[in-house]
């Protein structure tokens, strides 16, 4: 199996995108406005990994990388962050890597 070199990808929620660069959020937009948010929790923090849901309802969070149906977690000096579910995991175009500021 190929080792991934793209560096960005975005994680979808009901209402937001969550753009990353590797594990660093540097990005996050409202999908019903399209609006950047950036005032937003996660801007510029790192995920701390996956949050999944056990069949008697316990949120378990571990490190790894979420995947589609977990949620995100970010480690927010004393205010964590655990979004909703994602539904999915994109790509974001050139011309939106272009605007994200490290």
């Amino acid at each position: 199996m190929k080792q991934e070199r793209r560096r960005h990808k975005v994680l979808v929620t009901r209402n937001t995108e969550y753009h990353f660069r590797d594990r660093l959020c540097v990005a996050v937009r409202d999908r019903r406005s399209g609006d950047f948010l950036p005032g937003h929790l996660a801007l510029k923090r790192e995920m701390a990994g996956g949050v999944f849901r056990v069949a008697n309802g316990t949120l378990v969070p571990r490190q790894d990388e979420p995947t589609v149906g977990e949620a995100m977690y970010f480690l927010a000096d004393g205010l964590d962050l655990v979004t909703s579910p994602i539904v999915k995991i994109e790509r974001p175009a050139k011309d939106i890597v272009r605007t994200y500021r490290f």
